[in-house]
C-alpha cells in the first residue's frame, strides 16, 4: 500500500477544508469513502477525488443537492436564453453578492457574475476563489456588456459622465448593496474623484438592470447606471461608461449535465446571434469561453 495515496483524518479534514468532527459525522452517516486500519480511519486520495468530483454539494458537513436554478445577477439575454433553449432551468436574480452567497449554499446550480476584480482588469476570479467548500468550480464566459447611464429619451438633462451626477443633482437610482452594478458604480466614482454621499438617491434602490430601466422610464428616476441593452428596450438614452464581463459561475460536475449544455449550445446558434443584435450593446465572440477552472 502506497500511504501517500491515503489520507488520514486529519488530512482528508484539511483536504476538504472541513472541521475534523464534520468529517467524523461522514463517515458515521457512510458518506464518504473510508476504510479502517488497526483501528484508525484512513481515506483513499482517488475515491475522495471521485467522490468530490460526481457527489454532491457539502455544506456545514450536509450533502445537499442543488436545485435547477440560476442565481446570481440579472441579464436580459441570459434571461431569454434560458427560456428559449429548453434547458429547464429557472431563475432567481438578486445581484451577483447574494446569488454567489446561494450558490455556496447549495440553493443554485450556477450563478451569474460581474464583479470586477480588484486590479481592474479581471472578472469573477476573485469572487469565486474566495468561495469556501467548492473545488471543482469554472468560470464560463457568458457575454461582454456596455453598462452606462440610462438617461430619459433626449437626455434632457445633458449628463455625459459620473462627474456630472455632482453638479446637476439627478434623482439616481441606485442598485442594492453587493449587486455588481453597485459595486462597479462606486468604483467609477472613486476613479473620478467622486464620494457617493454627495449624490442625490432614489428612495429605493433597483433590483435588477430592467428595474433601473423602468424606474427612469415611469420618471421616478432621472438615471441610473445599467446596461445598454435595457436602456434600448425601454426607449431610453444610453451613455456608455464601462465594458464589463458577464460570466457563470459552476461546479464542473454540473457544466456538463444537460442543463447547462443546452443552454451554452443554444448560445451559439444563429438565433442567440441574432437576439443579442437585437438587444445591442452585448459582444458574444467568447461567449462559452472557460475563465477560469478551479
Amino acid at each position: 500500500m502506497q500511504w501517500m495515496d491515503y489520507l488520514t483524518t486529519s488530512e482528508v479534514a484539511a483536504y476538504l477544508r472541513l472541521k475534523e468532527r464534520t468529517v467524523y459525522d461522514l463517515v458515521a452517516r457512510k458518506a464518504i469513502p473510508c476504510s479502517r486500519v488497526t483501528g484508525k480511519l484512513i481515506f483513499p486520495r482517488r475515491l475522495v477525488d471521485r467522490w468530490l468530483d460526481a457527489n454532491v454539494h457539502l455544506v456545514n458537513g450536509a450533502v445537499l443537492v442543488p436545485p435547477p436554478i440560476v442565481g446570481g445577477s440579472s441579464d436580459p439575454l441570459l434571461e431569454w436564453a434560458l427560456r428559449e433553449s429548453g434547458c429547464g432551468l429557472a431563475t432567481l436574480f438578486e445581484g451577483s453578492t447574494g446569488g454567489l452567497k446561494r450558490f455556496a449554499d447549495a440553493q443554485a446550480i450556477a450563478v451569474g457574475l460581474h464583479l470586477i476584480d480588484s486590479d481592474g482588469e479581471g472578472y469573477n476570479r476573485e469572487a469565486v476563489q474566495a468561495l469556501t467548500g467548492v473545488h471543482d468550480l469554472v468560470l464560463i464566459e457568458w457575454a461582454e456588456r456596455d453598462q452606462g447611464l440610462v438617461v430619459a429619451k433626449g437626455n434632457p438633462l445633458n449628463l455625459q459622465s459620473v462627474s456630472d451626477l455632482v453638479e446637476r443633482q439627478p434623482r439616481i437610482v441606485a442598485r442594492q448593496l453587493g449587486s455588481g452594478g453597485h459595486l462597479l458604480f462606486e468604483r467609477l466614482l472613486s476613479g473620478a474623484g467622486l464620494e457617493s454621499g454627495t449624490l442625490r438617491y432614489c428612495e429605493h434602490p433597483a433590483l435588477t438592470e430592467t428595474d433601473v430601466a423602468s424606474a427612469v422610464a415611469d420618471g421616478e428616476a432621472d438615471c441610473g447606471l445599467a446596461i445598454g441593452a435595457v436602456a434600448r428596450r425601454f426607449g431610453l438614452d444610453f451613455i456608455p461608461l464601462h465594458r464589463e464581463r458577464f460570466d457563470i459561475a459552476c461546479r464542473r460536475r454540473d457544466y456538463f449535465g444537460a442543463p447547462l449544455q443546452t443552454l451554452f449550445a443554444f448560445a451559439r446558434s444563429a438565433a442567440f446571434a441574432a437576439k443579442a443584435a437585437q438587444l445591442g450593446h452585448y459582444a458574444i465572440q467568447a461567449t462559452g469561453n472557460v475563465r477560469f477552472n478551479a
